[in-house]
């Protein structure tokens, strides 16, 4: 069974850091491109941040810069390092596949408000 559980978020202030983690099951995790998504309501999700099974990386201009994006093969996990962190980063961030999304996991809300 596929399982995706992220954690690690939290309510911070502009500025500050977060990272968040995403634990995988059930799929062949280091043979995946995975990335991080985010969604607020009433809008679409946003894939940031990629990692190819090879670890090239890629980020989303709204993000790059701030983001890094790893990942732990042994440990089948997936983190997002945030920092400087600022009110339009709001949001519910996912992990998921980035070519076959699979069943998509709780999320994690970060919230970033003074």
């Amino acid at each position: 069974q596929v399982q995706l559980v992220e954690s690690g978020g939290g309510l911070v202030q502009p500025g500050e850091s977060l990272r968040l983690s995403c634990a995988a099951s059930g799929i062949i995790f280091r043979f995946n491109a995975m990335g991080w998504y985010r969604q607020t309501p009433g809008k679409q999700r946003e894939l940031v941040a990629t990692i190819t099974a090879g670890g090239t990386i890629n980020y989303a201009d709204s993000v790059k810069g701030r983001f890094t994006i790893s990942r732990d093969n042994a440990k089948n996990t997936l983190y997002l390092q945030m920092n400087s962190l600022k009110p339009e980063d709001t949001a519910v961030y996912y992990c998921n596949r980035v070519t076959t999304p699979v069943q998509w996991g709780q999320g994690t809300q970060v919230t970033v408000s003074s």
